[in-house]
Order: C-alpha cells, then structure tokens, then sequence
C-alpha cells in the first residue's frame, strides 16, 4: 500500500465562493495542507460558468496552463466547449474522471480514492467503475441533495437525475452523505432494490462553517455605504441569501413578509432577472410596499459576513437538499433563523431557530411574533446557534472526519 493516500476529486466548479462543493473542497484542502500523508488532486473549470482564474487564489503557484498547486493540492483544469447548455455539468465530470483514470494509470499510483460530488454521469459510472478497481482504486460519491426534485429541471432530465443516483450508487464502494436524512434516504431507496449489493455502505460528515466575526468594523466604510446604499439599516432588516429558484421558496417569503406588520426592511441577496422581478411585481406588488429589497449578489465573503452579523433574523426556504452552506454560515454568524419545516434544515439547527411552513400566514405570524422579541432573547437564540456550530459543523473537526474514513475504510 502506498504511504500516502492520494485522493481525486471530481464534481467542484472550483474553489471557493461559488457555491457548496467549492467551498467545501476549499477548507478540506486548507486543513489538510499540511497533512502529508494525503495527496489531494482536484479537477477545476478552464472555462465557463463556476471557472475561477487561479491567480486570483492567493498562495496557488501554476505548473503549467492545465494545471497548478493550491493548498498542496495538485489542480488539472478541464476545459468545456464554448455553446454547450445544461450537458456541460455531465461532461466536464466525464472528462475530469478520465483525467483521474489517467494520471492514476500513468503514475502507477496505488490504493487511490475517487470522490465525485453529486450524482451526475450514471450512464458512464460502470465502466469506469471496473477501471478504477482495476487499477485497484475506490470509487466514492458524495449524492448531494434530491437534485431530481428541482423544479428547474423538466420531466425528462428528473428521470435522468433519478437514475443517474440510482446508477452511482449501484456502482460505488462508499457513499458519504452530508445529512443524515440523506443518509436514510438512499437506504429506504436503494436497500434491497436490486441493487449488487443490497446495502449501500453509507457514512455521514457533515458541511462546515466556521463561528467568528468578519473582520469588518461596525462602522466600516464597505459595509456602511452598502447599507445607505439600499436603505437599509443594521438590525433593522430581515435577510435572505441562496439563488432564486422555485424550491428556495422566495415567493412564499416575499408574500409572507408583505402580509406581516413588520416595520423592518427584507434584504434579498440574490441574483435576478428582469423578467422574475416583473412577473413578482404583477403577483405581489412589492414595490409600492417599500419593505421588500432586492439588493444584488455580493461576492466580498467579509462584507457578506457582516451583512449576516448585523440583519434581525436570517430567512431560510430552501425545501431540497441536504446540509445548506448559507444556513450554517448563518448559524456562525451567530443570527436568529427563520427556516422552512423540513427534515434536514431542523437536523441541522434543532432547537436553535424558528420554523414556518407554506401554510398562508404561517410565515406572516412568525415574523410578528419574532418582531416583537425581547433583543436578549433574539441575541441568546443567536448565540446558541453558534454554538450548535462550534460543537457539530466545524472545519477541523470535519476534515478530521474525512481523514478517518479515508484511511480507516481503504484500509
């Protein structure tokens, strides 16, 4: 058995802000930097949507124009043809798959592990399935959240996404599940349903975050003239932060909001088109109303810190997934949660926050009754989401799990 294990990941746009696996690949190479007996290989976007320029990644040195080192990690880019739609996610984990099978081969190297984020290329996963054993590696998937629910997607491409879960985890050597709910999900699925093991072997670690402050004062310029900005003002606003899809349930709290007495502002950090906002206007009538801003993306990870640190309560409507990053980043800004009553975000946060369903004025009187909260109580409910934090979804410990089950389960 080789010394280190080296470890290939597959599924991560990049690193870093661009949504859930960046951030994740991200922080488990930076606590593992230093860890020599793991050698991570991570594949990353040359180009298109979630592409990052690895100049711009302080400390990253490049080795060539395909590849370079960040965080000790060797990164191979694969490029995606210029006009490609919604296939471009199912080949660039093709292509970055086939890469790993090649420097795997090329370099002889033994005892590998393969770890593909999301469960997006069932079609191919048998044959390279039975390569990857036969250069005696492993093959380990992380199945994300229900992506074949997403109302993004029509009927067709949900049946894809069904099977393609259904194939990974048929031809997989171990699951690693980021919820527990998704941990019993695919055993009540996929326990004795014809699959050539008839239980997945299945572990859970969680998504991390980190409880400190941003490093932004109070009074700092950046933060203070976003606020003036958007006429917004500290502790006097409501906060939602996650992309406009149907199943973050925008509408739902929009609506909601607009129905409740709340004096206070609702700051929406997203990234919208026109033609939404003007079918949300026909349906809602925000504008007039005034409470209600939609205030843009913002990208600076301390200016968004501080515009969690600072907002009343932290709105949650995400209905499909697992452990959400937005959430947990709330939770270590140590704010006050409102979130949609399902299984995985009451996992996450238990007694922590409020929960509302889309029952009509469900939300609308949780929002009054939260508004008219003592400040101590809002602070202390805040600060025991910080430390559910600290004690279950921390960095270090996370890393930690991962090292374990990387060694111990190989092994």
């Amino acid at each position: 058995m080789s010394k280190v294990q080296h470890v290939f990941i597959v599924g991560s746009k990049s690193f870093g802000a661009y949504g859930g696996y960046e951030t994740f690949v991200d922080k488990l190479t930076e606590y593992h930097q230093n860890n020599e007996k793991i050698k991570y290989h991570v594949a990353c976007k040359a180009n298109g949507s979630g592409s990052r320029d690895e100049s711009k990644l302080v400390g990253a040195t490049k080795i060539n124009d395909e590849e370079f080192i960040y965080h000790n990690a060797h990164c191979f880019k694969i490029k995606i043809p210029e006009r490609m739609g919604a296939e471009q996610a199912i080949y660039y984990d093709v292509k970055a798959l086939e890469k790993c099978c090649e420097i795997i081969e090329k370099e002889k190297i033994e005892n590998a592990i393969v770890y593909i984020l999301a469960c997006r290329i069932g079609i191919i996963i048998r044959k390279y399935y039975k390569k990857l054993h036969k250069f005696g590696a492993r093959l380990y998937i992380n199945p994300d959240g229900h992506e074949w629910k997403r109302a993004k997607w029509k009927a067709p491409v949900r049946l894809y996404w069904k099977w393609s879960e259904r194939m990974m985890i048929k031809y997989s050597d171990f699951v690693i599940c980021d919820s527990k709910n998704i941990e019993k999900y695919v055993h009540d699925q996929y326990d004795k349903k014809g699959l050539k093991r008839s239980n997945p072997k299945t572990t859970f670690i969680a998504y991390g975050a980190k409880l400190r402050k941003s490093i932004l004062k109070d009074d700092d310029p950046q933060y203070t003239e976003w606020l003036a900005q958007r006429g917004l003002k500290p502790g006097e606003y409501y906060l939602v932060v996650g992309r406009f899809v149907p199943e973050n349930n925008y509408e739902t709290m929009i609506k909601e909001f607009l129905r409740s007495e709340s004096k206070k502002k609702f700051a929406i950090v997203t990234n919208i088109d026109s033609d939404i906002l003007e079918k949300l206007e026909n349906d809602l009538h925000f504008i007039e109303d005034g409470r209600v801003r939609f205030v843009g993306t913002v990208y600076d990870q301390e200016l968004l810190m501080k515009i969690r640190e600072k907002a009343y309560a932290y709105l949650h409507g995400h209905s499909v997934g697992g452990t959400n990053p937005s959430l947990l980043e709330s939770m270590g800004s140590e704010t006050l949660n409102l979130l949609f009553d399902v299984g995985f975000n009451r996992e996450v946060a238990e007694d922590t926050a409020f929960y509302w369903t889309k029952e009509d004025y469900n939300l609308a009187n949780l929002i009054n009754k939260v508004d008219k909260m003592d400040l101590e109580e809002v602070k202390e409910k805040g600060r025991k989401a910080g430390e559910r934090i600290k004690e279950y979804y921390s960095w270090e410990s996370i890393s930690d799990s991962y090292e374990e089950i990387f060694f111990n389960y190989s092994e």
